[in-house]
């Protein structure tokens, strides 16, 4: 049975104050009745003894704080899930939009099932080792990054870098070579209406539209829809990863928003600070989101997580970035220097890393040389950086044959095998192929890292 209260003790922007008079429990939904006859939803967002905290989806105004009715509904979040979301676009509350115009498109999806967004966590005894590989067509990313199947690989960036070209990028080219049901997720949180209209028409030229579920959180909408919209994502990646058997590969973009909201709501709670103003429980809030993802034994399907987050001031200590690398398998920078040059994807990549990728690449599943190749290059460059910096005080009249080489050999690195079209997808062969002939600036006594059995086979430079 639903409980009314016809009294409200305080309003304070969105959250809406009231004495408990009854067993509420948290994060159930309410709706709130005003004298003008519109309903909002809300949420239970803290409770105690004496009080209760709704934060409401929508503005407050209008609500008064003794002629509204507060109906407590006994019953959490719920989403719609279906096939028939396949292509579409959703806004923050799982509503099918026209991203245009905004405005809720009254096609009712069939033969749905409801699930709670908070989800259920998975016991990790369940959880199988992540093993496959996705292929992302970026060559940095599949030969020095390479991204997992159930893995989570966020993507640090900065503000007024490519990370949005980045993101569409992804989810237009990303794919999984076994041949399997693969389906692609992506949730914007708090963009721009211009930054979506441009995600969904990159999603449309590329004819893949059809694989692609879209959540769209604009940034003028109450802050509370940017709390739900990701764990609506991921509820419906959960659907048809271990129902449906699907490989699911979210993109989550910007969980710098996310993080923002969820400090602005612990504010208005006057819940205590931590870190530069962000709650305590920062850590196990976003750890709530990340930890949604991997393999499941005896289950067919996987979920993949990119979350991708804007470094203010580019600080990676920033508590968002540096709390997020605690709790996923690697990361991969943006390095703004780079990106001045006019290098897309613009990667730091010895800042960079995907550490489960060592026990998944190889013959089987990418190419045979991929570890050597890897680890060769990452060894290399970072000598013609160190090169670089010689080169300020010795000059380069100052260096020697090799020195001179592995700058040679740095320069094409950047240019040939970093420096990659928005819309150019290269295949793993593509890659390792770009790689050799990259090598090749280097005599073979300086592949230290490479087996000679793949020297013999692929190398084309000078022995």
């Amino acid at each position: 049975m639903s409980i009314t209260y016809k009294k409200i003790q305080e309003i304070v922007g969105p959250l809406i104050f009231l004495k408990n008079q009854h067993d509420v429990q948290y994060g159930e939904i309410v709706k709130i009745h005003s004298e003008s006859g519109k309903i909002r939803t809300g949420q239970v967002v803290k409770l105690s003894e004496e009080s209760i905290v709704v934060e409401v989806f929508e503005d407050t105004t209008g609500i008064s704080s003794r002629n509204s009715e507060i109906l407590f509904t006994k019953d959490s979040f719920r989403v719609k899930i279906s096939n028939d979301m396949l292509g579409r676009t959703f806004n923050s509350l799982g509503q099918s939009i026209d991203i245009k115009t905004r405005k809720i498109i009254d096609s009712e999806i069939l033969s749905y099932t409801e699930r709670d967004i908070n989800g259920k966590p998975i016991n990790p005894f369940a959880r199988e080792y992540p093993s496959d590989v996705i292929q992302t067509g970026i060559s940095v990313m599949d030969a020095l990054f390479t991204l997992i199947r159930g893995q989570k690989l966020p993507i640090f960036s900065g503000q007024g870098l490519p990370h949005n070209k980045l993101a569409a990028q992804i989810v237009t080219q990303a794919k999984v070579l076994t041949g399997e049901s693969f389906l692609i997720i992506f949730c914007g949180i708090g963009i721009l209406q211009d930054e979506a209209i441009y995600f969904l028409d990159r999603f449309k030229e590329s004819g893949n539209i059809q694989n692609i579920i879209s959540f769209i959180n604009f940034s003028d909408d109450p802050i509370m829809e940017r709390l739900i919209v990701p764990r609506i994502a991921l509820t419906t990646a959960e659907y048809f990863a271990f129902e449906k058997g699907m490989h699911v590969l979210v993109i989550l973009i910007n969980m710098t928003n996310y993080a923002e909201a969820l400090r602005e709501l612990s504010a208005a709670k006057e819940e205590v600070p931590s870190r530069k103003g962000y709650p305590g429980y920062l850590y196990s809030d976003l750890a709530s989101l990340y930890e949604r993802t991997g393999k499941i034994k005896g289950k067919e399907g996987s979920i993949t997580q990119i979350p991708i987050l804007t470094m203010p001031n580019d600080d990676i200590s920033h508590p968002i970035p540096d709390t997020t690398g605690y709790i996923t398998e690697g990361q991969i920078v943006l390095n703004r220097n780079l990106y001045k040059r006019g290098i897309y994807p613009p990667f730091e990549v010895l800042s960079s890393i995907s550490r489960l990728m060592k026990d998944s690449i190889g013959k089987i599943t990418t190419r045979e040389d991929h570890a050597d190749l890897s680890s060769q290059l990452l060894a290399s460059y970072s000598k013609a950086l160190e090169v670089r910096d010689l080169i300020s005080i010795v000059g380069e009249d100052g260096l020697n044959m090799d020195q001179k080489v592995l700058l040679k050999f740095g320069e094409s690195f950047e240019n040939k095998f970093m420096n990659q079209g928005t819309s150019e997808t290269r295949d793993f062969n593509q890659t390792f192929n770009i790689v050799w002939d990259i090598l090749s600036n280097l005599p073979s006594k300086l592949l230290f890292r490479i087996h000679q059995k793949f020297i013999d086979k692929y190398f084309n430079g000078v022995l």
